[in-house]
């Protein structure tokens, strides 16, 4: 049965597929819709758009100015929610297009070696579609200049509906605000791509995002949402569910409370499993067969993090970090299975603390949870000071990935991994339940 909170993206994809098909279809890969030549707003504007809204500029000395500038739309700022205009789910819907199949070009940024596509270049453009959705939510049009500062706080769930995305087909995105708080917004994205003569579902995507003052550092208000219809009720219902369940999973983290009766029931047998019998000894483990440690079951990485990289605040982009992310998690995977590992959901990924340029990022992804041919893998990143040597946590990624063939056990030795086991177990079964 589908879930609630992919009927209406549901839908409107298959609204727009049946509109297409009804046209003339054109070279495989190739939508009509972008074939033709008409104009669409497309993934590379995207960001340019964005610049024009807040007033930032391509430039890098430019930036640090027209940043500099933006301090003085303070006084633009809402001094309460009920002093902005209520707006329709309509109102931010975006229709973006990715035309693989029409820019050969373009197509050699998103291509991967196992000629499919990078999935990171996807998840950047998430990450930049869903604050211009925002910012078409939040647009007034008295203002030349927006003076909300609206960054990702948290990417709530990305589900894959397909696992294989064509490098030379033309993809669409589509997408609209489907919940507000007093500060926060949520918006859900659809993905599909046009493959023999029509438009397929490829993912979908929910992402919440905040509102902050023109300098990024308080919050601000947004406009109210009214939902039109038992379709949008239901989106905003499920936004009110989603921030509940967000909040009932902070509260259960296993970094607060201890695990429950049957989690310790899970770590206990775990650790029984690796004793040796020969010795008897709460010191001596073994691993059993077809089992990898956990400790062996990790990959690090390194990042400088350059001007280049920079979002239209000046910190660094946070669809960059989820590619990055993604990538060694990734790699993890498949150095861990021995095979091409697929994607099958990317779930709370929480954006602790923005990363300065010229930040040294370090990544560590550790696979933390197997069940059949299941992995799932939690990639930690943290910002290094190179002078003081602190450490400070930025984000938190978790991804699921399948391969074609059971994979050994993952075995955690330590209390501290047990706890890592668990928490990937959590996230692995939430995935199951959604899918």
């Amino acid at each position: 049965m589908l879930l609630p909170r992919f009927r209406f993206l549901r839908l409107v994809a298959s609204l727009t597929t049946r509109a297409f098909s009804r046209g003339p279809v054109s070279l495989q890969g190739k939508a009509p819709d972008m074939s033709e030549g008409n104009a669409h707003l497309l993934v590379s504007n995207v960001r340019n758009r964005l610049r024009e809204i807040v007033g930032a500029s391509t430039n890098w000395r430019d930036h640090q100015q027209a940043l500099a500038d933006r301090l003085s739309l303070s006084n633009q700022l809402a001094g309460s929610q009920d002093e902005l205009p209520v707006r329709r789910m309509k109102d931010s819907y975006i229709e973006v297009h990715l035309p693989l199949g029409t820019d050969p070009t373009l197509r050699e940024k998103y291509l991967n070696y196992h000629k499919g596509v990078r999935f990171g270049r996807i998840l950047e453009d998430l990450d930049s579609l869903a604050v211009l959705i925002c910012y078409s939510h939040t647009h007034n049009k008295a203002l030349q200049r927006s003076p909300l500062s609206i960054v990702t706080a948290l990417v709530d769930k990305i589900d894959m509906r397909k696992q294989v995305i064509h490098p030379d087909c033309d993809i669409k995105f589509t997408g609209h605000v489907t919940w507000v708080g007093k500060t926060s917004i949520e918006a859900k994205m659809h993905m599909s791509q046009y493959h023999d003569g029509a438009y397929t579902p490829v993912l979908d995507a929910t992402f919440v995002m905040v509102a902050r003052d023109p300098e990024n550092k308080r919050a601000a208000f947004v406009n109210p949402l009214k939902p039109e219809g038992p379709e949008e009720e239901e989106l905003f219902q499920q936004g009110e569910i989603n921030k509940t369940r967000r909040i009932e999973l902070s509260t259960a983290s296993l970094l607060k409370v201890a695990p429950t009766a049957e989690e310790r029931k899970i770590v206990h047998s775990l650790f029984l499993n690796t004793l040796d019998t020969k010795t008897v000894s709460f010191r001596s483990r073994v691993l059993p067969p077809n089992s990898v440690w956990m400790e062996d079951a990790k990959v690090k990485g390194l990042e400088i993090c350059h001007p280049q990289e920079r979002n239209i605040f000046n910190r660094i982009f946070g669809g960059f970090l989820m590619r990055k992310a993604y990538e060694l998690g990734w790699a993890n995977a498949c150095a861990y299975g021995g095979c091409r590992p697929n994607l099958v959901a990317v779930d709370d990924i929480l954006f602790q603390k923005p990363v300065e340029i010229g930040s040294l990022l370090l990544l560590s992804s550790q696979v933390c949870y197997t069940e059949g041919n299941y992995i799932q893998v939690r990639v930690h990143t943290e910002v290094l000071d190179p002078l003081t040597r602190h450490h400070n946590t930025t984000n938190v990624f978790h991804f699921t990935f399948v391969t074609d063939k059971d994979v050994p056990n993952i075995v955690p030795q330590s209390y501290g991994e047990s706890m890592l086991y668990l928490d990937g177990k959590r996230h692995f079964n939430q995935t199951l339940e959604s899918q």
